[in-house]
């Protein structure tokens, strides 16, 4: 926003929105949990790619939207599937079969941090603003409250973060190639959701072949967590926010990135009784203020527009697990 336009006022009726979708998403890594009871991390990827996709391909034929036909186009999603949805969402089941829910949850929020790197690693972003190299430091001192690498048995440095980290990074690499090759194609935000989980759903289906089916093991409780978290959690959570960024923007969406590891922690503290240490807490406080810091932008002259402030804005899209 340019210096003297009036600022745009939040309509109180997109907070529940916002809320809603905060609780849905920040439920995600509980259900990847139970879910990861009866099934195969393969398989509970797969069941909610499917189920998401199928949930916005029915939205794209009642709209009567058209599903892009290019080739070239269809190349470029399947790279963004394969980042955005594939990799993390399998990275995610992997890692939650032996770190905590309230642990993937935490993690998670560093994906804004990784996204702002990177965009300037590859020059997508020309420079930081101080107060992004500000949240950079503040969120990598939260990093590191997190991780604690001094105390290597802990969980937070097992095998199963760096899991949950490299399915942040992955989310990272996604919203940069995204906004760089995708953002500005002009296919609607459902189209492009429908299309990537299905491009990803087929990925799993052969990483299932290859690695085979095993005998089911799924109860009520795993079964009824998967069709949550495809049908709710990763297809109708994409419609809800794409309401929200034609309403309200997507800065305004991406506030829910601040609610999902508070969701995620209250629900595994609550519902599985995962302990939280008050290192954690802060780490995660201190990372919510850094990706504060880094999503705030200084004010220009009127008509400026310049590239130092310009991130690429992960919409949220798939942020969640």
């Amino acid at each position: 926003m340019s210096a003297g336009q009036p600022r745009r006022e939040l309509n109180r009726g997109v907070v529940p929105k916002i809320a809603l979708l905060a609780l849905i998403w920040g439920s995600s890594f509980l259900l990847i949990k139970l879910a990861d009871r009866g099934f195969s991390a393969v398989e509970v990827t797969l069941g909610r790619l499917a189920l998401g996709a199928a949930v916005l391909f029915a939205v794209i034929l009642a709209r009567r939207d058209k599903v892009p036909r290019s080739p070239r186009l269809w190349a470029t999603i399947v790279i963004a599937a394969l980042f955005a949805n594939a990799l993390p969402y399998l990275l995610f089941a992997l890692a939650e079969r032996s770190v905590a829910s309230a642990t993937a949850g935490i993690i998670n929020a560093t994906t804004p941090l990784w996204t702002l790197i990177l965009a300037l690693v590859v020059r997508h972003q020309k420079r930081a603003s101080g107060w992004q190299a500000a949240g950079l430091v503040v969120g990598f001192a939260g990093a590191l409250l997190i991780f604690t690498p001094w105390e290597t048995a802990a969980e937070l440095f097992s095998a199963g973060s760096l899991e949950c980290l490299a399915a942040s990074v992955s989310y990272a690499v996604s919203y940069v190639y995204m906004d760089r090759f995708l953002a500005r194609r002009g296919v609607g935000a459902i189209v492009l959701s429908a299309c990537q989980l299905g491009a990803a759903a087929v990925m799993l289906a052969i990483a299932l072949g290859v690695s085979g089916v095993r005998a089911p093991h799924a109860n009520v409780e795993s079964v009824a967590a998967l069709a949550v978290l495809g049908i709710i959690g990763t297809g109708l959570a994409y419609v809800l926010n794409y309401q929200i960024i034609t309403s309200e923007g997507a800065t305004v969406a991406s506030t829910v990135t601040y609610l999902l590891p508070v969701i995620a922690i209250v629900l595994g503290v609550l519902v599985l009784n995962e302990d939280m240490t008050v290192t954690a807490l802060a780490g995660i406080a201190l990372v919510l203020t850094g990706v504060a810091l880094t999503r705030r932008r200084a004010a220009q002259p009127t008509g400026e527009q310049g590239e130092q402030g310009k991130e690429p804005d992960a919409q949220v899209a798939g942020a969640a697990g």
